[in-house]
């Protein structure tokens, strides 16, 4: 159960999405299945983010029915029935009667139960708002359920005329975040600063990358943060040039940067933070040079980041200031409207400048409305993560800059004057990073 967010919050949550459903329809949301990692070990559980943003409750084997103008109750739950023997050894169960009580719900049955309650539930109702294909063995199940309906049409039953996806109307309620969420993602970014904070003293020749994970995990652990948000990539030297280097087991070398790309995870609410430092303490010239670059870029970026400007223009204006810094540099031999044209920057900057960020770490939401860049509006919260990789093999360029990886990202939430840093808490100027690693 959420710490952070209030329980009528959920409630809320789930008013505003049966407002948007059709008449006469009902919502089905599963939660996640529990997964086996070996044997008879499974993976650690987390919840479904769209089951829990509208319930907020933990456990798997769960089923969320929103059924708008139900006379008994529009918001049900079916979930595991209490079990002191089984709790023993699991740990406690909420049951139907916690749920209502402790989650808000207005209904609820035991999910052992459910093949006898829900089709009765679902006939009569002409649209069923559900996400098909995510869960293969519960679409079967809710098939079964329409089937039963079916055979029995010539007794009078009515089985629902089509199936929708739920996920467009509920993802976009999930992209514009409430105080109580920006109140805990700005608590995961604090977490998560603190972690790199960590990670960088750690830092020093012949450490390992794995060394300086540990020193992430620990942190987040500590405070409260169960979870990473992703696997953390930490790259020493040329490993940061691997956008999604997760290997983390090379040795630190004198002279060398290190990418560390981590976050965690707060009450299902990821945070995702990219600093580039190097490992002896101090940076090399051709190294300054380029994370000078990195940095003009993610201010420009950041700065574009205010309601009114679109999706886009956060990537446009990191693209502008790395293009130009490359040709500046030399690495680049054509005018900044040429190069931008013929997407010079390609060979050295490849991905997007961020993404939605959210209960996923790539976030819900559509990037565009039709064929417009959406605008930005104020709860909305995004990365900002331009970057710089020479590839170690890249031989077109001087042999200074090759194997020289830089990436820099914060989170930011829209404001209605512009926008907030969540992860300011740890160092990025050169001065600032090589004080820490100095002290």
């Amino acid at each position: 159960m959420s710490q952070l967010i209030p329980v009528k919050e959920f409630a809320e949550r789930r008013r505003k999405l049966m407002e948007r459903m059709a008449p006469d329809s009902i919502a089905i949301v599963p939660s996640a299945p529990e997964k086996v990692r070996n044997r008879d070990v499974h993976h650690q559980f987390r919840q479904d983010s769209d089951f829990q943003y509208l319930t907020g409750f933990g456990e798997p084997d769960s089923v969320l029915v929103l059924i708008p103008g139900r006379e008994h109750g529009e918001s049900v739950l079916f979930c595991k029935e209490r079990n002191p023997d089984k709790e023993l050894w699991d740990g406690f169960l909420v049951g139907p009667e916690g749920a209502i009580e402790r989650f808000g719900l207005d209904d609820a049955f035991p999910v052992g139960d459910i093949d006898d309650i829900l089709p009765g539930m679902i006939e009569g109702r002409s649209r069923v708002y559900y996400p098909l294909g995510r869960d293969p063995a519960f679409d079967t199940q809710v098939m079964d359920w329409v089937k039963v309906l079916r055979s029995k049409v010539r007794s009078g039953a009515r089985p629902p005329g089509e199936f929708v996806a739920l996920e467009h109307m509920l993802h976009d309620l999930r992209l514009y975040k409430s105080a109580s969420e920006i109140k805990v993602m700005a608590k995961a970014g604090e977490i998560s600063a603190e972690a790199h904070i960590r990670a960088m003293k750690r830092a020093e020749p012949g450490a390992y990358e794995y060394q300086l994970e540990a020193e992430l995990i620990h942190t987040f652990m500590s405070r409260g943060a169960r979870t990473t948000a992703y696997p953390s990539i930490v790259g020493g030297g040329a490993n940061g040039c691997i956008l999604h280097y997760i290997e983390n087991s090379s040795v630190l070398r004198e002279g060398d940067l290190v990418l560390i790309d981590a976050g965690c995870e707060l009450e299902c609410y990821a945070s995702d933070i990219t600093r580039t430092f190097p490992v002896s303490g101090r940076f090399s010239e051709a190294q300054r040079q380029l994370y000078e670059v990195v940095l003009a870029a993610q201010y420009a970026a950041i700065d574009a980041v205010r309601p009114g400007n679109h999706w886009n223009h956060s990537h446009e204006a990191a693209l502008k200031v790395l293009t130009q810094g490359l040709i500046d540099l030399g690495l680049i031999e054509l005018s900044l409207d040429e190069a931008l044209e013929q997407q010079a920057y390609r060979p050295f900057f490849m991905h997007r400048t961020g993404h939605w960020l959210g209960m996923d770490v790539h976030d819900v939401g559509d990037y565009k409305v039709g064929d417009a860049w959406r605008e930005l509006e104020p709860g909305m919260v995004l990365t900002v993560e331009p970057g710089l990789y020479i590839a170690p093999d890249n031989f077109s360029v001087d042999e200074k800059w090759r194997g020289i990886g830089i990436r820099i990202e914060d989170d930011v939430v829209v404001t209605r004057e512009g926008c907030r840093v969540l992860s300011e808490g740890v160092p990025k100027t050169i001065p600032e990073i090589e004080s820490l690693m100095a002290g």
